[in-house]
């Protein structure tokens, strides 16, 4: 849910109860109150710092994503709906009004939460809940969970005392007791300066992390003092856990987001805002300094999107309408190393109310209406780019003054993307070792060595040619490299079996890490048999890393037969690549 000002408010009774009032997101960085003293970053935790963020789809189909998709992609976390009760209805919108903190929605109950939880841990990715606690319902009803409650009387939980008393909505944003004290689009503001309440809403924090979660996207934080928040958190079990807060700019509002970076990460809206206008009416050569020098908060707090459930129908940013602009300014987040990025997906939409298709359920990706934007290849596999990158700075950076952009990543990455009108050609200078590289825009590495796409030899220089068409782009990092062996910097583990197929068998591994599969044939590694009747295959894995690992073979109807024996064992070096030489045990 997001606010805005005042004169930018839509009054429809959908758009009302969404929440979603368009904000004057300019990139002006002025505010009007100090801001308060930042918190020690508390960026997920490893690696892999990119989210998925899955509208409005059911657990189920969120714990699907994380096995299918998610890990094998290298997302190190998904961020789902409000999990709790909520009013009844079809529009979206009803996420954002609860009426207990029960677990008994549209996506799913309590069982299938945890049970998300648990598969896509052994994927190898956490778990962010969008946390509502600002407010509860607008309106009285049943919900769905079958709790009977009354705007400002929700049983088990709130009663009249525990709201503002400011009863009517905000009307000007300029005025910090009207922003935090009245009704954000007329729904009951809690008191979070409440002793009580503040408890409550620990207690469902505290709850959901017992679950397992491993952080909170928390609503609409501007309609909350930044201490009431301090004081929530600090009464956690977990008060380190990550805290990602959403919060809109407004040049002249009372309330700047920057007040609420002693509490974690915060949401820079302007970011989304400001790719758009880049994308659509000025020229990706201003990008050259994207980030801190834009007046943006500081890049270790920041969280960044190109679109969001809320912008993408306002407008505000780009959607899965604007084509290759959307794709390439994917592309250039995920290359780019300012802030923590997420991925929306949703669904595709023509009535601005309308809920997930399905009841939330994803059948099939690019099916029923589904976007799956975290699975399209030119997003998902920028993902791995911004992995191997790490935290190498921006490098190499060329433009042609327009609508075409290169940069590296120390000697870990490169990136060129065209948004001009027509290709262009020419020979990139970047730091990568030398060496052949997969475009990871047009085609997957294989494990082993190898690209099912496009390859580019790096030279000696460090100088390559392409010819990248016009709407989009080549990637190459460190960690897709066309030939056999690790490349620079990787560790992880190479697996040779000898084992003799019949027509249509295949043999994979699989294992206790996520970049095995965690155990789960259906997302084992297949191995290449190009060197048959020995089967290659290659993970990275950190250092130190040790892997309990089993082939097993796969049949042309997908028949899974397991190798015999115990457990395979081998221990990741410091440095390289732990190499197996195995035999098929039948």
């Amino acid at each position: 849910m997001r606010s805005s000002s005042a004169s930018t408010r839509r009054t429809g009774p959908g758009r009302l109860l969404a929440g979603l009032l368009a904000g004057v997101l300019a990139a002006s960085t002025a505010t009007t109150v100090p801001v308060a003293a930042a918190a020690e970053p508390a960026a997920p935790p490893g690696a892999r710092d990119v989210t998925a963020v899955l509208f409005e789809q059911t657990f189920a189909s969120v714990a699907r994503a994380c096995t299918e998709v998610l890990g094998p992609k290298g997302y190190g976390h998904v961020q789902v709906s409000p999990p709790q009760e909520r009013i009844q209805g079809p529009q979206w919108w009803t996420a954002y009004q609860p009426v207990s903190y029960r677990i008994a929605g549209p996506l799913g109950d309590r069982a299938a939460f945890q049970s998300m939880i648990s598969t896509c841990g052994d994927a190898g990715v956490g778990v962010i809940v969008d946390a509502v606690v600002n407010h509860m319902s607008a309106g009285s009803g049943i919900g769905t969970g079958g709790t009977r409650y009354t705007k400002y009387d929700y049983p088990g939980h709130y009663q009249n005392q525990d709201f503002h008393g400011c009863r009517q909505p905000i009307t000007d944003y300029r005025n910090r007791y009207d922003v935090q004290q009245c009704e954000l689009v007329g729904l009951s503001d809690l008191n979070t300066g409440s002793d009580y309440v503040r408890s409550e809403i620990a207690e469902y924090l505290d709850d959901l992390i017992s679950m397992g979660v491993a952080g909170f996207r928390v609503d609409a934080v501007k309609h909350m003092a930044t201490d009431d928040l301090r004081a929530i958190k600090n009464r956690l079990s977990n008060p380190d856990v990550y805290w990602v807060q959403e919060a809109v700019y407004g040049a002249d509002e009372a309330v700047s987001p920057g007040e609420y970076l002693q509490n974690g990460d915060v949401q820079e809206f302007r970011y989304a805002t400001d790719l758009k206008r880049v994308f659509t009416n000025e020229n990706l050569a201003y990008l050259e300094n994207y980030g801190e020098a834009w007046g943006y908060l500081p890049s270790e707090q920041s969280g960044v999107f190109v679109a969001n459930h809320d912008t993408e129908r306002n407008g505000s940013t780009l959607s899965y309408r604007d084509d290759a602009a959307y794709t390439l300014a994917h592309v250039f987040m995920l290359a780019h190393p300012y802030g923590t990025p997420s991925v929306h997906s949703g669904y595709e939409f023509s009535d601005y109310d309308a809920g997930a298709p399905g009841g939330g359920n994803v059948g099939a990706c690019y099916h029923d209406g589904w976007s799956c934007q975290h699975a399209w290849p030119q997003i998902a596999n920028m993902v791995g780019f911004r992995n191997a990158a790490g935290d190498a700075g921006v490098t190499n950076w060329w433009d042609d003054g327009a609508d075409a952009i290169a940069f590296g990543r120390g000697d870990r990455a490169f990136v060129a993307i065209n948004h001009e009108g027509a290709s262009i050609t020419r020979t990139f200078q970047t730091s990568l070792p030398a060496g052949t590289y997969c475009d990871v825009q047009h085609g997957d590495p294989v494990p082993g060595g190898g690209c099912t796409g496009t390859t580019y030899t790096v030279g000696g220089d460090g100088r390559f040619t392409a010819t990248v068409g016009a709407g989009d782009a080549v990637a190459l990092h460190v960690g897709a490299t066309a030939a056999p062996g690790p490349g620079p910097g990787q560790t992880g583990a190479t697996f040779s079996v000898t084992a003799t197929t019949t027509w249509g068998e295949n043999i994979f591994v699989v294992g206790d890490h996520a970049a095995l599969g965690a155990w789960n044939p259906a997302a084992a590694v297949p191995l290449s048999s190009a060197g048959y009747p020995v089967w290659t295959g290659e993970v990275s894995v950190p250092a130190g890393t040790v892997l309990r690992y089993k082939y097993l073979r796969k049949d042309s109807n997908g028949v899974v037969t397991w190798e015999n024996g115990a457990d395979r064992s081998a221990t990741v070096p410091a440095t390289g690549m732990v190499r197996t030489t195995d035999a098929w045990r039948g």
